[in-house]
């Protein structure tokens, strides 16, 4: 049975006009349904409000400077601006034991040095999760523009948000899930570099499964990050704190990495974001199994 509230004369003018009001109420993001609201379309009611009165002289309050946004900020500037408006986000925080992954990396250091590759541990990560969505295919989709069709991939790209000088940018790993951590390794340094020297090929963004950002480098304990549409969901990372954790009557130091999920509730559920958190914590601690 439909959820939409809407009155017998307006149910019978929806019927008159053709109109589903269930797909219409999606359409424009509302379940309370008036007549007006059936002359409403989708364009109207994502229309940007009124901010006229953010125009404010801040000259008259004290001393200040001008600096233009440039192009590439102000496209980003849209997307999450409309990302944050349309995309009912919910963040779920976990966190995970690392004290695997840096064991295993501090025993690759020879090899790495040999390879010349910087094994970080961002790679184990993006396998981590490309592990996580072959076992969960609907955080590997993409909700169609009018919310009426989700498009499940049967592919394996991450994004990993590159903090710039220029702005935020956000290459694309291509089938992680048939790579090596030192694959990615290898393409995470290659790519972030080129971002930073602004020599990304535009086939070397967008498409992708989901995207990583990492703020381990920097600090912080959570955050929630915003999803990159046309993704339905975002990991992010922040820096390693170390926990005392008990065994059996023995505290011992654990470094606990913090994870933020956060996902279009249109399309996941709360208890298949625990699901996938729990998936994506037990392979970042047991980081062998997810060399299988």
């Amino acid at each position: 049975m439909s959820d939409i509230i809407a009155s017998p004369s307006v149910r019978k003018a929806a019927l008159e006009k053709g109109i589903d009001l269930d797909q219409h109420a999606r359409a424009i993001g509302r379940k309370s349904i008036a007549l007006e609201d059936l002359d409403t379309k989708p364009s109207d009611a994502q229309a940007p409000k009124d901010t006229s009165y953010w125009e404010v002289d801040h000259a008259q309050y004290g001393p200040v400077t001008e600096e233009p946004m440039s192009r590439f900020a102000q496209v980003s500037a849209r997307n999450l601006a409309a990302a944050q408006s349309l995309i009912p986000l919910v963040t779920h925080h976990d966190r995970a034991d690392i004290s695997q992954i840096e064991s295993f990396r501090s025993s690759l250091k020879a090899e790495a040095r040999a390879r010349g590759v910087k094994l970080t541990a961002l790679a184990f990560y993006a396998k981590a999760l490309a592990r996580c969505l072959r076992d969960f295919p609907r955080f590997n989709s993409s909700l169609s523009a009018d919310g009426t069709t989700l498009v499940l991939k049967d592919f394996v790209h991450i994004g990993i948000a590159v903090d710039t000088e220029h702005g935020l940018a956000v290459p694309v790993i291509r089938d992680a899930d048939h790579k090596g951590v030192w694959q990615i390794a290898a393409e995470i340094s290659d790519l972030a570099a080129r971002a930073q020297a602004r020599k990304l090929r535009a086939d070397e963004m967008g498409g992708a499964s989901m995207t990583i950002t990492n703020l381990g480098g920097l600090g912080g304990t959570a955050f929630t990050p915003i999803i990159n549409p046309p993704e339905v969901a975002i990991l992010g990372i922040t820096r390693t704190q170390t926990e005392t954790v008990w065994d059996g009557d023995t505290p011992r130091p654990v470094p606990m990495l913090p994870l933020d999920l956060s996902y279009d509730h249109r399309v996941i559920n709360g208890a298949d974001a625990a699901r996938f958190m729990t998936r994506l914590g037990a392979l970042v601690t047991e980081p062998r199994n997810m060399l299988i």
